[in-house]
């Protein structure tokens, strides 16, 4: 049953039935978290696809020893969090995953608290545990309704889950909810290329637009770059049965996913979005 469910959840593009998809979710990253991720310890902290500069684009983050294994994929979180200025802030990240992005963010941003939300019980605990950095902790909660008071929150970031998401409205506004006025909301994820237009209408309708990035030849490029050593990690940690799921969840070279993001049926979009500072539609 765990292996039909992985395969229709890495296989479906954003749109899977509202009703069924956040069960999918949910065993698909418990499936990852003590099924797969156990076999590595606590090796895997990121998730997301990654982020590689072009040519004629500047480099990334200078990083520490210890961080240089995930350049990638602290790339595309630098990318997203570091767009603005967070010293200072309270930092509240939707759908940590693994941790390893909540954990840049507190340890390179200069922010003065960073918490991490996940709908997966599991992957907290893992978080929890992984991630001991004084600025730092982490909850679990349902990005559609968040676990915290109005007005909580400087910045929210939310990297490469929205469109795992039920509702996707509902979510916005609960982000609009928890930040303060004139806080930011800072986005990125993928999506079908005929659904790009409706996604801007929906963030047009709760923020104010500042940045409208598309990343899909930055983020495929990081694949193309990263494919070989995500195919050895799975062939590594997971079981024969789970491998082809597997690869085509982690973007894979010659799978699904990678193909859609080659040839742009499926996009990746960045957004910097800004709450206003009264009530209202935001214009």
């Amino acid at each position: 049953m765990l292996v039909f469910a992985v395969k229709a959840v890495s296989c479906a593009l954003p749109g899977l039935a509202p009703r069924v998809q956040r069960g999918f979710v949910r065993v698909l990253y418990g499936l990852i978290t003590t099924v797969v991720m156990r076999r590595r310890g606590d090796d895997v902290t990121f998730l997301n696809y990654g982020y590689a500069a072009l040519e004629g684009e500047g480099d990334g983050p200078k990083l520490r020893a210890e961080d240089q294994n995930d350049a990638y994929a602290i790339n595309l979180y630098h990318r997203v969090a570091g767009a603005r200025d967070l010293r200072d802030k309270e930092v509240l990240d939707v759908g940590c995953g693994r941790g390893g992005g909540s954990s840049f963010v507190a340890r390179y941003l200069g922010p003065r608290k960073v918490t991490g939300l996940d709908l997966a019980a599991s992957a907290v605990a893992f978080c929890r545990r992984r991630h001991q950095v004084d600025n730092l902790i982490f909850t679990s909660g349902n990005a559609e309704d968040l676990p915290f008071s109005t007005a909580s929150f400087d910045v929210v970031v939310n990297v490469e889950s929205s469109h795992c998401y039920p509702s996707f409205e509902r979510f916005l506004h609960e982000v609009s909810r928890v930040l303060r006025p004139g806080g930011e909301f800072l986005l990125a994820d993928m999506r079908p290329r005929g659904d790009v237009g409706t996604m801007r209408e929906q963030l047009g309708k709760v923020f104010t637009i500042l940045e409208d990035e598309r990343m899909t030849p930055n983020v495929f490029r990081a694949l193309e770059l990263h494919s070989e050593r995500r195919r050895a990690g799975i062939d590594e940690i997971a079981p024969a049965i789970f491998r082809r799921a597997l690869c085509n969840f982690a973007g894979v070279e010659g799978t699904p996913m990678f193909q859609a993001l080659r040839s742009g049926d499926l996009e990746y979009l960045r957004f910097v979005l800004r709450k206003p500072e009264h009530s209202g539609t935001a214009k």
